[in-house]
């Protein structure tokens, strides 16, 4: 192609691409044509690139993006270089210009995105490096400072071995981020008088919002509070905070309440192809306030709403975790399942696939306990019981080989104490009680001494109570008893909780008051504190080991098959003697055509309905008294009790 005809093949593809957005349905007819008028003209490529960037939900789809938009990349850095290295020379130049630097900047932050929800952060950090060798006066839209600064912070934990721009530390990585941040503040105070002349005066502090973005996030992460509470505040006055961002913070020093209204601020905000983090968070919050029904029907809505497109995985372990806090193991199982099989992207957060992996197995080793915990519950006599010696026994072997894979993933995870042992972190996809599952099980005296220095060098007041709760339950697991009751009857008489919204945290408190009443005889605070228990966290009762006595009134339809529903209920853990009863529990029932149906009344000692008319209807007597009995503590589920048939 002769240069004369070159010129006139892109005079008229620049004609014909205006009105035609390039991530329209046009778009991809257009840039074969493009193409096919002058191949070495980026403006083919970069509407290919568009096209299939803006339709991407997977990791292939964004593969198949970069191929078009790199060529584009290439293609206009080759035509229009050296007319990016004079931009800002005179506004003249800006102008005439303009419409190629916009393209540019289009092109540069697709295929970046691209780059980072590939995992290929070298690829990226490539890209903003051939950006900043125009020396852009005014880099908007780029933030090439802002791009580097979060390219630390999100690879933080990987060293010059994976990509070769990183430190070799969590610590030296978060100090380039911190750095980065500097340079850009410093950048745009450099050339303010220049970029007001041409963008106006207000152009400078709207780019440091940008950056002060990252500086609440990484001083967050490195427990500076105080200076990020002031960047959170600056966002918001400057009316760009990220409240999702702002109730993590909030989160971990343990405002719990405030966390929740911040993520609601941001619950509803529309992020295309992105992880919704509220969504996330939320439910977790809910599960600390007992609010598990509620939890999972957050979860459900999200993931029926988006489908499978990335922010699935996260949903569904979300969803996992409350149907673990409301009882429903088998549920929690197959939402769990779902994560660990679907190929997660994540996209615009910090979280990655390490902690996604690591918190589908941490949650497994729960579930797993609780199903031993639960074993134990629906057969008074497991320990001679051939079937329930069995499950056990294999719960116990699953419940080790998901520690084995945590424990290897802690070991060589840098960020261990500030992501697990700190209990609270804004960037950890775990919660402190999910924390305990795996610790329990090790070196009390290391996490003794651990969370006993917490309690002296930490500086979050609000989470000083689980420091010492976690402190007095270790020293419980190592056989000190006294020291232990000690301990928690002082954080029970001393501490100012959130009743509302730490109802996880009073109910573990409880549930080891109970436990060292009960080992030492005194049944006065046993009853009192065990029925405390109940009225804040009914659903964890049948996985702690603790036999609660229930008054059991049951009236109705009475014949063979709810005789039989009723002995399975007292074959539970629990005690209904009547004497010296907690609980009073109602259950009638009605027999409708060929069902069954269970009305379940459970009151606390004070007279508090806990459950309150919950119903159940079932067929076969095999099965539904051990629910039923679950059902009286608070678990959730279906109306209808059809259980599979038991495996053989």
């Amino acid at each position: 192609m002769t240069s004369k005809s070159k010129a006139q093949a892109r005079y008229e593809i620049d004609a014909k691409r205006a009105g035609v957005d390039p991530s329209s349905k046009d778009a991809l007819p257009r840039s074969r044509e493009f193409i096919r008028l002058d191949s070495t003209y980026y403006v083919g490529w970069m509407y290919e690139g568009m096209y299939k960037y803006d339709r991407s939900a997977d990791y292939l789809g964004y593969k198949n993006a970069i191929i078009p938009l790199q060529k584009a990349f290439d293609l206009i850095e080759n035509d229009y270089g050296k007319a990016f290295h004079t931009l800002y020379n005179n506004v003249n130049n800006l102008i005439a210009n303009f419409n190629r630097y916009q393209d540019l900047y289009m092109i540069f932050s697709a295929l970046k995105f691209c780059y980072d929800n590939v995992e290929m952060p070298d690829k990226s950090m490539q890209l903003i490096d051939r950006i900043q060798a125009y020396n852009l006066k005014n880099d908007i839209g780029f933030e090439l400072s802002y791009q580097r600064s979060w390219m630390y912070h999100r690879n933080r934990f990987l060293t010059s071995k994976d990509y070769s721009f990183l430190k070799n530390s969590v610590q030296e990585n978060e100090k380039m981020a911190f750095q980065w941040c500097y340079a850009g503040l410093a950048f745009i105070n450099r050339y303010k008088a220049d970029n007001d002349a041409i963008w106006g005066p207000a152009q400078s502090e709207e780019r440091k919002l940008t950056i002060y973005h990252n500086l609440a996030l990484l001083h967050c992460y490195n427990k500076n509070y105080d200076s990020s509470e002031y960047y959170y505040q600056r966002l918001a006055d400057g009316g760009r905070v990220s409240w999702n961002n702002f109730g993590g913070m909030q989160s971990e020093i343990g405002n719990f309440a405030i966390a929740q209204q911040y993520f609601t601020e941001d619950k509803d905000k529309s992020f295309e192809r992105f992880l919704r983090e509220p969504y996330y968070y939320l439910p977790e919050l809910y599960i600390y306030a007992g609010k598990t029904k509620e939890a999972i029907q957050m979860c459900n809505d999200i993931i029926t709403a988006s489908g499978s497109t990335p922010g699935f995985g996260w949903y569904n372990i979300a969803l996992a975790r409350s149907y673990l806090y409301d009882a429903q193991l088998d549920s929690a199982e197959a939402a769990l399942n779902k994560a660990a099989n679907f190929k997660e992207l994540h996209i615009g957060t910090t979280l990655t696939q390490s902690q996604y992996e690591f918190t589908i197995n941490l949650l497994r080793i729960q579930l797993f306990d609780k199903k031993i915990e639960q074993e134990k519950f629906l057969n008074n006599g497991w320990w001679y019981s051939p079937t329930s010696l069995y499950n056990i026994a294999t719960y116990k072997a699953q419940k080790m080989t998901a520690e084995y894979i945590v424990v290897n993933q802690l070991t060589y995870n840098p960020e261990r104490d500030r992501l697990l042992y700190d209990l609270f972190c804004a960037e950890a996809t775990t919660s402190f009680d999910e924390a305990w599952y795996l610790m329990k099980d090790f070196s009390p005296k290391y996490f003794i001494d651990k969370y006993t220095t917490y309690q002296q060098t930490d500086k979050r007041n609000n989470i000083q109570r689980y420091f010492k709760l976690f402190a007095a339950k270790f020293k419980w697991e190592k056989g000190d008893e006294k020291d232990a009751l000690k301990d928690l009857e002082n954080i029970d008489r001393i501490s100012l909780v959130d009743t509302a919204n730490e109802k996880l945290f009073i109910a573990r408190l409880y549930e080891g008051l109970v436990k060292a009443y009960d080992d030492n005889g005194n049944k006065n605070r046993f009853s009192s504190y065990s029925n405390a228990l109940y009225e804040d966290y009914p659903q964890l009762l049948p996985f702690t080991g603790i036999k609660t006595s229930v008054k059991l009134s049951v009236s109705g339809t009475d014949d063979a098959v709810i005789k039989d529903v009723v002995d399975e209920i007292k074959d539970c853990n629990i005690n209904t003697s009547g004497k010296d009863a907690t609980l009073s529990a109602t259950i009638i029932f009605n027999k409708r055509g060929s069902s069954y149906e269970a009305v379940i009344t459970v009151r606390s000692a004070n007279g508090v309905p806990v459950v309150n008319n919950e119903r159940l209807i079932f067929k076969k007597a095999d099965g539904a008294g051990k629910e039923i009995a679950l059902r009286m503590f608070g678990k959730g589920g279906s109306l209808v009790y059809d259980p599979e048939p038991a495996k053989q």
